[in-house]
């Protein structure tokens, strides 16, 4: 071997390791910067949702939601065994209730002995003399008796619903209606109330006057508006298909009441129909939409439900189709006006949430012309 052969390679130049690191470092930097970017952009974008509800939002479009999903449950705290509802609950006065309605029946109470408003309907609006929207509350289930479920029932026939999509769900523009409330609606402006999950986890689509986002997918539960406004619950593909007369579908998992059967399966999520295993299992904020035999619509919500007791409520006020809405405090709203209130006093969100830029899609009901 000569001598030449016999050199050991030269070394890496002295600055080559340097420049390699300061490269690293610069990518490093350029990603903080582009997330900081990002992230300060969900902060401050319009709307009236909380700073937490925008980190989570923010996580979950970035790949962590099962992060997020492992700290809900890891900070999940059980709900009180018994008691009595609190003294700010619906259901905490002992008097008869003022505009009681006659024109439906007093649902069953899930808890014994009943107390003394329970599932008794008061007439909230009224069209042409008529009651359109009534409302009710009753305790979730027999064990947790110190929350309070509300209950509203709106007439389709008095009433029209409009499907508004939020800036993030589903997101994109060119939508035909607004994301907000807006002053034309308002001199006839009923109710609003919010849409279903996140469309990457409703294993369903939206779709809204010839535009869709996701794919609507047969056999899931539809929430439906057709041309002359009016709405119903069911299956796509089944009790609803597409057609000329729709113009507006949001879609959510599998229905949770069937032919006015909840269905079985809903706390070990069977086949997967209802989103996460545990979470069914879990008594948070829930609600949920369902039509009656005659045509109303059944809207259900409350503090610390199961998806199990959520379809019962719904079917106990008379729902023979009822699929899951939205769940969680940040998301789960029910706004009657004249003036402004939440249907539950403990709902997180100001019932003005919808007179700003929504970040969700949710639905108005409005009465109808003569």
């Amino acid at each position: 071997m000569s001598a030449k052969q016999a050199q050991s390679p030269k070394a890496a130049p002295a600055g080559a390791g340097r420049r390699v690191r300061q490269v690293l470092l610069a990518l490093v930097v350029v990603l903080v910067l582009l997330l900081g970017v990002s992230l300060g952009g969900a902060l401050a974008a319009p709307g009236t949702d909380s700073v937490s509800a925008r980190l989570a939002e923010w996580g979950r479009s970035h790949g962590l939601s099962s992060l997020i999903d492992h700290l809900e449950r890891v900070t999940y705290k059980a709900p009180a065994v018994g008691g009595a509802p609190s003294k700010g609950s619906p259901l905490a006065a002992k008097a008869a209730l003022r505009g009681m309605s006659r024109s439906l029946s007093r649902i069953p109470a899930l808890a014994s002995p009943p107390l003394p408003n329970e599932g008794v309907w008061v007439t909230m609006d009224t069209v042409h003399g008529r009651p359109a929207l009534q409302e009710t509350f009753l305790r979730p289930d027999a064990e947790h008796t110190s929350y309070t479920a509300g209950v509203a029932w709106m007439d389709p026939s008095l009433l029209s619903f409009a499907l508004h999509p939020g800036t993030q769900e589903p997101g994109g523009s060119g939508w035909v209606q607004p994301t907000s409330i807006v002053p034309s609606e308002r001199p006839d402006l009923v109710a609003a109330f919010n849409g279903g999950f996140r469309l990457d986890t409703a294993r369903g689509g939206f779709f809204e006057n010839g535009r869709t986002r996701g794919s609507l997918r047969t056999g899931a539960a539809s929430l439906v508006i057709k041309s002359d406004g009016s709405a119903m619950v069911g299956q796509w593909g089944r009790d609803i298909r597409p057609g000329s007369t729709v113009t507006a579908v949001r879609q959510n998992l599998d229905l949770l009441v069937d032919g006015g059967v909840v269905q079985s399966g809903l706390d070990s999520n069977s086949g997967g129909r209802w989103g996460h295993t545990l979470g069914n299992k879990l008594y948070v904020w829930r609600s949920g939409i369902g039509q009656t035999a005659a045509g109303a619509l059944v809207y259900v919500a409350g503090n610390r439900l199961s998806a199990t007791t959520l379809a019962e409520l719904l079917r106990r006020a008379g729902s023979v189709r009822a699929m899951e809405l939205d769940i969680n405090p940040e998301w789960t709203s029910f706004v009657t006006y004249g003036p402004e209130k939440n249907l539950l006093p403990d709902m997180q969100r100001s019932p003005r949430r919808y007179d700003s830029t929504s970040t969700r899609d949710f639905v108005t009901v409005s009465r109808r012309g003569p």
